[in-house]
């Protein structure tokens, strides 16, 4: 019998709750709760080994306008915008900008972005939030190391 309450000898690799400092100094906080609630984060203080990993929900235009700055780190990094109607799952119900090296695009659809390490992307713009947008953005290293929390 499966149960979810039972520690197990695996759940040190299981996160089911937010943990892990949050990124930014207090204003930048104030600032992501405003239009975002992050899900679930994982990195290798979280869970030793693990590669990081932010969960979040974008669900109105922020303040800040770019939402993060443009930046580098070393670490490939996969960045993954969805939107959240289940009867048209690819129009993204939202429009933000992104750029990759200075390119910048305009995402209206669910989009996946790979950023190879030490690429120069965003800054990143929240125009328009008619559904909730799920986010997520996963970097090979274990830790977050780029200038996007500033």
């Amino acid at each position: 019998m499966l149960m979810n309450t039972d520690p197990g000898k695996y759940s040190q690799y299981v996160v089911q709750d937010l943990h892990g400092d949050p990124k930014g100094d207090p204003d930048f906080q104030r600032m992501y709760e405003a239009f975002s609630h992050r899900i679930l984060w994982m990195d290798s203080k979280v869970v030793p080994g693990a590669m990081q990993m932010n969960t979040a929900w974008y669900y109105a235009v922020p303040e800040r306008d770019p939402v993060f700055p443009a930046h580098s780190h070393p670490e490939d990094e996969l960045i993954g915008f969805f939107g959240s109607d289940p009867d048209d799952p690819y129009e993204l119900h939202a429009e933000i900008e992104v750029a990759i090296e200075g390119e910048r695009r305009l995402l209206t659809k669910s989009t996946l972005m790979f950023i190879p390490g030490g690429m120069e992307h965003m800054p990143m713009r929240i125009l328009r939030v008619d559904k909730p947008v799920f986010h997520f953005s996963i970097m090979r290293g274990g830790e977050y190391n780029g200038g996007a929390y500033k």
